[in-house]
């Protein structure tokens, strides 16, 4: 994987999550969100901004029986809808069945509390099993082209996947054409075409989504028991001002502790915990960007972003690559402010539709064509399209951008780098669901934690507490604050 064995050993550390002491294979032992509860703990009158409140979490199975050990993956919010205010909590598990969160009141006026079952723990226990195994959850297609008989062009679509693990690859023997990144050490497989050579592979499509689950875990994953709302205690929360201020006026820079909550959001702006963050109109925007190249690497999350660019940024026009609108890789400027704008998706796995191989790059070797320096911004995020695959294959992967990111910041110590997290996703199954996204995130986190210059930006926080319904694409105000937020690193305000 390219790390030492105490790094992993750290890494398994941080990613430890419970797990039942057996195999559940009875549905109403499983954690039930009908009689699962929450509870606010000696609940006041009145508090002050900045007061913490304490959620009890206690979780009982489908016989209202409670349940012994820990591992149910909850998220729960403080919220007010009217004010369009809310801030994340923390679960804490204490591995018994029971569960607390300490919930921050940042906001002056009313609130409520917002708890939901995401997984049960015997959902988490199959979405570790499964993601531990070969299974191929994701399968892609591969496009060959090339001369036919009298002079034309034919074309041949055959299947492909990863080839990663001790036990090889989705296809057995002597099957495959096999593509090997020299630097990553990646391999990409293809079943190989009846008539042209593997030379001759141009294109990459996603492909079919196939569930390894059989019938009880088709059960305990229903939709009626993933995602769900647990009762608990309604009660609305008063919250009185606070002259001393809690939000944070030290500048956006790398190096600062991301703390639970981040922030939290207030008439649709996002507030900070970590650092002085700006709202920019077109013209502030401009100004921070002002003779900048961005790089944004990743999915479509940064895509988003690119986009947002192109909506809000004056005079910025999108360049004529030849390229898919969605697939990219994209480029716009803005010639006034000498602005420049790159968005590239990452090399395979990746599930976009149809579009040119060479056009898919590894983040690592895009980041070693990059000189560097106090005009340059690298903004990369990676974990949508890593779900599919193993978690030790993505630590390779990290491994490999981390690398890169310091080879960068030897030669250009004054590039301005920056991590997005993932995102919540909005569906929660066993292809796409929250709780592997979060273990990525925890990997994310953990390998550039001590790399001088990076930054990391949580957006795990700014999406699963928001009161739009979650997506894997977020909403526009969404998108606006996590750029807002980009832009405070930027510049410095």
């Amino acid at each position: 994987m390219g790390i030492s064995q105490e790094e992993w050993d750290r890494l398994q550390k941080a990613l430890d999550w419970p797990s039942p002491d057996h195999e559940i294979t009875q549905l109403n032992l499983s954690t039930s969100p009908v009689h699962t509860t929450f509870s606010i703990v000696r609940l006041n009158d009145t508090y002050n901004v900045g007061d913490k409140i304490c959620v009890t979490i206690t979780a009982r199975d489908h016989n209202n029986n409670l349940k012994t050990y820990g591992g149910d993956f909850f998220q729960v919010k403080l919220f007010n809808s009217k004010l369009m205010a809310s801030v994340y909590g923390e679960v804490i598990d204490h591995r018994n069945g029971t569960y607390t969160v300490d919930l921050l009141l940042p906001w002056e006026g009313q609130a409520q509390v917002s708890a939901r079952l995401v997984h049960s723990s015997e959902v988490v226990w199959i979405l570790k099993k499964y993601w531990e195994t070969s299974f191929p959850r994701s399968h892609y297609y591969g496009y060959f082209v090339g001369p036919g008989p009298k002079g034309t062009r034919i074309s041949e679509k055959v299947e492909c996947n990863l080839k990663w693990g001790s036990r090889g690859s989705w296809s057995k023997g002597n099957c495959c054409c096999e593509y090997k990144d020299v630097k990553t050490e990646t391999v990409w497989q293809c079943d190989r075409p009846k008539e042209l050579s593997c030379d001759h592979w141009v294109y990459h499509e996603r492909g079919a989504l196939k569930s390894p689950l059989n019938a009880f875990e088709n059960q305990v994953f229903t939709k009626k028991l993933t995602n769900v709302n647990i009762p608990g205690d309604k009660k609305i929360i008063n919250v009185l001002p606070n002259t001393a201020g809690i939000v944070k006026t030290e500048r956006c820079r790398s190096g600062l502790i991301t703390p639970v909550p981040a922030g939290f959001y207030l008439k649709n702006f996002w507030k900070s915990f970590i650092c002085n963050n700006q709202l920019f109109n077109a013209s502030k925007m401009a100004n921070c960007l002002k003779n900048k190249i961005v790089y944004l690497f990743g999915d479509s999350t940064t895509r988003q972003w690119f986009e947002y660019f192109e909506r809000k940024l004056p005079g910025i026009k999108r360049m004529n690559l030849h390229t898919p609108r969605t697939g990219g890789p994209l480029m716009a400027v803005e010639l006034n402010n000498n602005i420049i704008v790159h968005w590239s998706p990452h090399s395979v796995p990746l599930r976009f539709s149809k579009m040119l191989k060479t056009d898919l790059h590894h983040i690592s070797n895009d980041i070693d064509e990059i000189a560097g320096g106090s005009h340059a911004v690298v903004v990369f995020t990676f974990f949508a399209h890593l779900v599919f695959h193993p978690l030790t294959f993505y630590v390779h992967e990290v491994a490999k951008m981390r690398q890169a990111v310091i080879r960068l910041l030897i030669r250009a110590p004054d590039t301005t780098v920056i991590i997005k997290s993932g995102n919540t996703a909005g569906l929660k199954n066993i292809f796409q669901s929250d709780w592997f996204v979060l273990q990525l995130n925890t990997v994310l986190r953990e390998m550039f934690s001590d790399i001088d210059g990076v930054m990391y930006m949580d957006v795990w926080q700014m999406t699963s507490c928001h009161y739009l319904k979650e997506n894997i694409h977020p909403g526009p105000v969404i998108i606006a604050n996590e750029v807002n937020m980009l832009l405070s690193h930027i510049c410095h305000p």
